[in-house]
């Protein structure tokens, strides 16, 4: 028997029996659409994490002072001011895996434009900062150098800020007050997002370090800096610069004695994104492995009804083998029969997980992304289903003795 007269026989069998054909079918589009609509989701939030996580930056190691004790209590890191602004220069000169070395003095202030103000975070940094961040001005400049060493009142404004102050005005060459300073705004910021920990970046003002330490923020300790960002030249030199790094500052702060600890922590974003792609990987690998359980409930049912099938032809079985239909006709009949069933089902399912993945990502605001292979994966795990479940009805009606089968009532 040809295969196409083997589809064309099993196509008639199945619609012998419409509605216990689509009952069966409905347990593979089921789970055809569980499995589209979950990988969509996992998809989706593990490339949401990752566009967070580039946001910030690439090769980046961030440098934050150490800890301070008061009263026996450790205050934890960042409490005490040991980084200073020519510690950033020393790591840009004398550090050959560091390509970029910021240093930035953050901290909140209230802005005012006209009758509108804000309260954001406002940080001083360097020219380097453009590059570090990869935060570049969708609008006008990035300030100078010369700009910084003069503590010029310039400023680049956050998305954010830009919507609060002047909503759909122009803000470049427009005068500002932060912390009832005016600065003149020089640039607006391309947007960034949320950051991993769902912050908004956008929600920021940049100025020159220098402003911000002697106009804004006051420092007491002169050149001390809050933290330092620092750009290494490629991702496999990240923990060369990290070792260069943590040598070069325990020199210049005094720790000669391998006893002394580091008075600064250095943090390596590129383990951090790791660390949260392979969370968003595992997570859209479970939520795919979940929805499979249905699929597999829905190939269940195909091998039910395919026995109840077997069961009710039986004499039409043994009447083919007595006309000569070989053991290999009865096989591929039943199994086409069911891989018709399953491949059916999940096409439909297809057409519904994908419809269905991108209502979940209208109504509820997820982060949704179909893609080909999961379409693909999809459809595969669906036939190769059909062809599972359905081998053994099928190797059980090809087993069938003759005479046994004419006798059947």
């Amino acid at each position: 028997m040809t295969l196409v007269l083997s589809i064309k026989t099993a196509s008639k069998a199945l619609l012998a029996n419409k509605t216990r054909s689509s009952l069966t079918m409905l347990g593979v589009i089921i789970g055809v659409a569980a499995v589209i609509v979950m990988i969509a989701i996992g998809t989706g939030a593990q490339q949401t994490i990752s566009q967070q996580i580039a946001s910030i930056g690439s090769n980046l190691l961030i440098i934050i002072p150490g800890s301070t004790t008061s009263g026996g209590l450790r205050m934890g890191f960042g409490s005490k001011p040991t980084l200073t602004l020519d510690d950033a220069r020393a790591i840009e000169q004398e550090c050959d895996a560091a390509q970029y070395a910021a240093p930035i003095f953050p901290g909140t202030a209230q802005v005012v434009y006209g009758n509108q103000n804000w309260s954001t975070l406002v940080s001083g940094v360097t020219p380097d900062y453009e590059e570090v961040r990869g935060w570049k001005p969708v609008k006008g400049r990035f300030f100078s150098r010369l700009e910084m060493d003069g503590a010029v009142k310039v400023c680049l404004l956050g998305q954010t800020v830009v919507k609060q102050l002047f909503g759909d005005s122009e803000p470049l060459g427009q005068i500002i007050r932060i912390n009832k300073v005016p600065f003149r705004v020089i640039g607006v910021l391309v947007y960034k997002g949320q950051s991993p920990l769902g912050q908004d970046q956008d929600d920021a003002i940049l100025v020159p370090l220098t402003t911000a330490m002697k106009r804004l923020f006051r420092e007491e300790l002169p050149g001390v800096v809050r933290y330092i960002m620092v750009k290494a030249k490629s991702i496999e030199r990240m923990a060369e610069a990290e070792e260069q790094i943590r040598t070069l500052l325990r020199q210049r702060h005094g720790l000669s004695r391998e006893e002394q600890e580091d008075d600064f922590s250095i943090r390596n974003l590129s383990e951090m994104m790791a660390a949260a792609e392979q969370s968003a990987r595992v997570m859209s690998f479970l939520l795919g492995a979940i929805a499979s359980i249905s699929l597999i409930v829905g190939g269940i049912g195909i091998m039910n009804i395919m026995l109840v099938s077997v069961t009710e032809r039986t004499k039409e079985i043994g009447i083919r083998i007595a006309v000569g239909a070989r053991e290999r006709d009865i096989l591929s009949q039943f199994l086409i029969e069911a891989v018709v069933l399953s491949v059916s089902g999940g096409l439909f399912g297809l057409l519904l997980g994908i419809g269905g993945a991108y209502l979940i990502g209208h109504f509820f605001g997820w982060p949704i992304l179909v893609t080909g292979p999961a379409i693909l994966l999809a459809f595969l795990f669906a036939a190769a289903v059909g062809i599972f479940f359905g081998l053994y009805p099928a190797r059980r009606a090809s087993k069938l003795h003759p005479i046994e089968a004419l006798r059947y009532e």
